[in-house]
């Protein structure tokens, strides 16, 4: 045994270290690959190039220098559809990490609890019948309502779950059960979308469900990173009590935490969290199973540390995915949630194999 493990504070301290180190490591591989996925695609620049655009956009905006073809393409273009790409991973990562560890079970995350079938029913509902539905809202931003709708309805998928636990107990189970069953209602209600509507709008919507950062723009950027901002630092806030959670319900409430209330707020702002990307970004799995997934085999089950560290992850490799789909097959544009869906099978048979399936005690 070392001086280090001998010594619990050390020991602590080196820990600490540790995961502090993983946490800045994550943060610069996450910038290098923003730089990388600003230059991918078919109008290439050098690295110093687009470090000298991003400086002179931020600090002097009115004197950017050069071919204004440049800016356009990284500020406009590509800049907007990596930010999306981040605060998307790390919305849905996070959102994963803490429903997990509310309801202390691995195979949690905002498509377990029936959020996506719920927000891909809203989304069909919108290209289907979206004049019907929103007559106030002028022809024009009837685009718009698709997003609209997959926020509301992906809510609504939660208040639901949140009735049920009230009328029987929120325990874990029944909240997961809820949610399942849910989820296969939704989906119902998206094949009857399919099966009633003509080949154009189903086309629409199967690329939807699809997932993808095609709607990225300033508008949509500037909508989700507060949102994302806001819902992971309260989450954060709240990484004591989860903590405390992990020894279940009685241990956490002999600590002063409020479980009912803890488990209901903490799974209405993930979802607000997660719900918000996706009615951007259409359907896209495993980022909120793989980030906490992979964070915990890097930096354990604390979650002042799990948390950043899965949103980290998660952005990193949503950006990742992203960035491969719209170049592998340039000018061919693959959609993410198709990568994802690749990655994501692949990571979990490895673990299976590995018999390392088990990463939550």
């Amino acid at each position: 045994m070392t001086r280090t493990q001998k010594n619990p504070i050390l020991f602590y301290l080196s820990g600490k270290r540790r995961k502090l180190l993983i946490i800045l490591t994550l943060l610069i591989l996450l910038f290098l690959t923003i730089v990388y996925a600003l230059n991918a695609g078919s109008f290439h620049l050098s690295f110093e190039r687009i470090l000298i655009i991003l400086y002179q956009t931020i600090a002097c905006p009115g004197l950017l220098e050069g071919s204004n073809s440049e800016k356009i393409i990284v500020i406009d273009f590509r800049m907007p559809r990596v930010l999306l790409a981040i605060f998307s991973g790390i919305s849905l990562a996070v959102a994963g990490c803490v429903m997990q560890a509310l309801l202390r079970n691995p195979l949690v995350s905002p498509f377990t609890l029936g959020l996506s079938s719920a927000a891909s029913f809203g989304a069909a509902m919108a290209i289907v019948f979206g004049p019907v539905l929103f007559p106030f809202i002028p022809l024009q931003y009837q685009s718009g309502t698709i997003v609209l709708a997959a926020f509301l309805l992906g809510w609504l998928s939660i208040l639901l779950i949140y009735a049920i636990s009230r009328m029987k107990g929120a325990s874990s189970a029944t909240l997961i059960l809820s949610g399942v069953v849910i989820g296969y209602i939704f989906t119902a209600g998206v094949m009857i979308m399919k099966y009633l509507t003509n080949d154009e709008k189903l086309r629409e919507i199967t690329l939807w469900l699809m997932g993808g950062m095609w709607g990225a723009n300033w508008n949509a950027v500037v909508i989700v990173a507060p949102i994302t901002l806001i819902c992971v630092l309260y989450l954060e806030s709240k990484a004591w009590d989860l903590n405390g959670l992990a020894a279940g319900d009685d241990v956490a409430k002999n600590l002063g935490v409020n479980v009912h209330r803890l488990r209901i707020s903490g799974l209405f702002v993930a979802t607000l969290a997660a719900s918000a990307c996706l009615a951007f970004t259409g359907i896209i799995g495993f980022i909120g199973l793989m980030g906490p997934h992979i964070g915990r085999m890097l930096i354990g089950n604390d979650n002042r540390y799990l948390i950043p560290c899965s949103a980290l992850l998660g952005a990193l490799i949503l950006l990742v995915s992203d960035t491969a789909a719209r170049t592998v097959m340039d000018p061919i544009e693959i959609p993410v949630g198709v990568i994802m869906y690749i990655i994501g099978g692949v990571f979990f048979m490895v673990l299976i194999l590995r018999g390392q399936h088990r990463v939550i005690t």
